[in-house]
């Protein structure tokens, strides 16, 4: 959500502060940022959060002209290509302390917390009390700690006890912890139930409290969602090349010292045909990027990342300058050069063993990613790249900034200019993706 929150004031009437349920589904798309998803402050001294810290922990936070509770997991979230379903339930007339402020992750009670302070018997919050509530920032005395990533079926019930099994449930055939499509909630004059899912009015109350609601810069619909997980580019991965910044959800990589680096989906298959869209924002130094995949054992054993795409037998790389493709070290024609402003598509033929780039929507070198076993044009894996590895969709950038579509249709902050067909439904792309192909998301791996 980066620079965007949604308010709306509660009311002070008939509350009940000492006691709430919040629900939301969460995917982070920054470490370490300190980034809240649900605060309210009274404009003075009290005030109360719901935040990831700059450990990456996750914290409930509440001031009452002091420190009136303050619970910090020991684990970490650090996982950024899924998402978590966090729940907190608030009751402070409870009379054993580890029940007035419980918290589920995923549907798995946290337990263990970071020197915690309970909050005390019957202290009152600014939650669910006549203020304004903000989701996906703070608002202490001016507003910050954006939360940055995505949200999704953002529930809140004043008075209310809730545990997870009231918002999600367990998948009957995979056993994945899942949103409940129809929760039983009563939400009270306070509550609301924002799904996100109504493009045109993402902060639309489903709860039938009919609640306003202001929202502060631009949200943004996403396909990425609890039950379709998309891909993005995993800052975790680290390599020994030059430094690299990750903007737009881990959308954009960006390098600028001139130092060959790259930058991994967040996601990888072992089977399976997958595609996405590469955009070449900007360059200089010229056109120094590639595009293409990577092994997670070249990845993990730094034999490719530290360098360039196609210098290993774990990747491939369709480079910018030439239009070769590199290979285990080898480089070969394969198409015409890019530059800034090009789509570049990219097919991955997991169950075929073959890897396929189109220019601005025409596939080069004739390429026909639906030929199947005779990979038409395409490029065949090379041996680290085969035998079940994981693989995942790579650029390398120099001196360049590179913006990826996973499926979200999206190029940084821009929306595609047009949408191709996709019969697999998997994602929004610039161009038509080939019959049985789909985003790299977790309904594609699944078919």
């Amino acid at each position: 959500m980066a620079t965007t929150r949604i308010n709306t004031t509660l009311s002070g009437s008939g509350v009940n502060p000492k006691k709430w349920t919040f629900s939301a589904w969460v995917k982070r798309g920054s470490l370490s940022d300190g980034g809240k998803f649900f605060a309210a402050y009274d404009g003075g001294n009290y005030y109360h959060d719901i935040k990831f810290s700059t450990e990456d922990r996750l914290v409930v936070y509440c001031h009452n002209n002091g420190n009136a509770g303050n619970l910090k997991t020991s684990r970490r979230f650090r996982d950024m290509s899924l998402w978590y379903h966090i729940v907190v339930n608030w009751d402070t007339a409870q009379s054993d302390q580890e029940d007035r402020c419980k918290v589920w992750v995923n549907n798995e009670r946290i337990t263990e917390w970071s020197s915690p302070t309970y909050p005390a018997q019957n202290v009152n919050g600014t939650i669910n009390d006549g203020y304004v509530h903000t989701i996906g920032a703070g608002n202490t005395g001016s507003y910050g700690n954006y939360f940055i990533g995505c949200m999704s079926h953002v529930h809140f019930a004043g008075n209310q006890s809730y545990d997870p099994t009231t918002f999600g449930e367990v998948d009957a055939t995979d056993g994945m912890w899942k949103i409940k499509p129809s929760p039983t909630v009563t939400y009270t004059e306070n509550g609301f139930f924002l799904k996100m899912e109504d493009a045109s009015n993402l902060d639309l109350d489903s709860s039938g409290q009919s609640r306003s609601f202001t929202t502060t810069g631009t949200l943004t619909a996403t396909k990425d969602n609890p039950d379709n997980c998309l891909a993005t580019f995993n800052p975790l991965f680290v390599d020994d090349g030059g430094a690299k910044t990750f903007t737009n959800g881990n959308t954009t990589v960006t390098e600028t010292a001139n130092s060959w680096t790259s930058a991994h989906s967040s996601l990888m298959a072992t089977t399976g045909k997958y595609y996405c869209e590469t955009k070449l924002v900007s360059f200089s130094g010229g056109s120094a990027s590639y595009v293409g995949a990577s092994s997670n054992h070249s990845i993990q054993s730094k034999t490719s990342v530290g360098s360039i795409l196609g210098t290993d037998t774990g990747s491939v790389g369709y480079y910018a300058s030439s239009g070769n493709v590199d290979k285990a070290g080898a480089s070969a024609s394969y198409g015409a050069t890019w530059g800034a402003g090009n789509i570049i598509g990219t097919a991955i033929d997991l169950d075929n063993n073959f890897i396929y780039f189109s220019k601005d929507g025409v596939w080069q070198n004739s390429g026909d990613p639906t030929s199947g076993a005779t990979g038409t044009g395409g490029v065949a894996l090379p041996s680290g790249m085969t035998g079940e590895q994981f693989i995942g969709f790579s650029v390398s950038p120099n001196e360049s900034v590179m913006a990826v579509n996973f499926g979200n249709g999206y190029f940084q902050t821009t929306a595609i200019t047009s949408e191709g067909t996709n019969a697999s439904k998997n994602g929004i792309f610039e161009y038509d993706v080939p019959a049985g192909y789909g985003a790299l998301c977790t309904k594609q791996i699944n078919s």
